[in-house]
């Protein structure tokens, strides 16, 4: 029977712009939001700038994450090229490279030799990706993943405060968008640990620390700029 094992690295490419979609979704409209309010701007107007900063933050996101991914995967592309011209120019000297990086993993020098061999009989580059560059096909760049994954989530992060400002009444809406702007991000520290793997009490109050500076800054500076006449 075929043991099959399912790893969080597996999960690595799409949970790492998720989190970050949604937390900063969260943070930035929350904050945007709060800071207009205690401008004392109108219910309407502190809603209006909460869907602008949704829809620009969303796409911002967006092409944040695949320029980046993508030149992360240009980079990858061109030393899979470089390696390929190697393997074709001299591969007893990629072999050699290959054994070299087992020896000093732990393995006797014949045994690596003979690891060596057969693993580049099998697979030569895709050996040679994951040995000696760290590419494997689970954590290999995906712009277009990590773009979709990173709108996406902003988007639903950005939905809660938005959804706050309709359903909270008018007064003391800056208290209201800022507690449950901290409870939103408290469950995500959570749920992204969760999925990870990782210790679910430090993630959430990693999130939530930085969650109430940027809403403790942002209401600041609304302050001081009181549209009130």
């Amino acid at each position: 029977m075929q043991h099959i094992e399912q790893h969080h690295t597996q999960r690595i490419g799409w949970l790492r712009a998720a989190v970050l979609g949604a937390n900063d979704g969260i943070i930035s409209t929350a904050s945007l939001v709060v800071g207009v309010a205690a401008a004392h701007a109108s219910a309407h107007n502190v809603l209006v700038a909460g869907v602008a900063g949704l829809v620009a933050g969303a796409m911002s996101m967006a092409t944040g994450e695949y320029v980046s991914v993508s030149s992360q995967a240009d980079s990858e592309q061109a030393d899979l090229d470089r390696e390929q011209q190697e393997l074709r120019t001299d591969p007893q000297a990629e072999q050699q490279e290959l054994a070299d990086l087992y020896v000093g993993r732990g393995l006797a020098p014949t045994l690596a030799t003979q690891v060596a061999q057969q693993l580049m009989a099998h697979d030569a580059l895709g050996t040679h990706a994951r040995e000696e560059l760290g590419i494997s096909e689970t954590l290999a760049a995906n712009p277009i993943q990590a773009a979709v994954a990173s709108a996406a989530s902003f988007t639903v992060g950005a939905a809660l405060p938005l959804a706050t400002i309709l359903l909270a009444p008018p007064a003391g809406l800056v208290w209201t968008v800022s507690a449950t702007a901290l409870l939103f991000l408290a469950v995500l520290g959570v749920l992204a640990a969760y999925v990870g793997g990782s210790g679910m009490l430090r993630a959430a109050a990693r999130v939530t620390f930085w969650g109430a500076l940027a809403l403790g800054l942002t209401a600041v500076v609304g302050h001081f700029f009181n549209v009130t006449p």
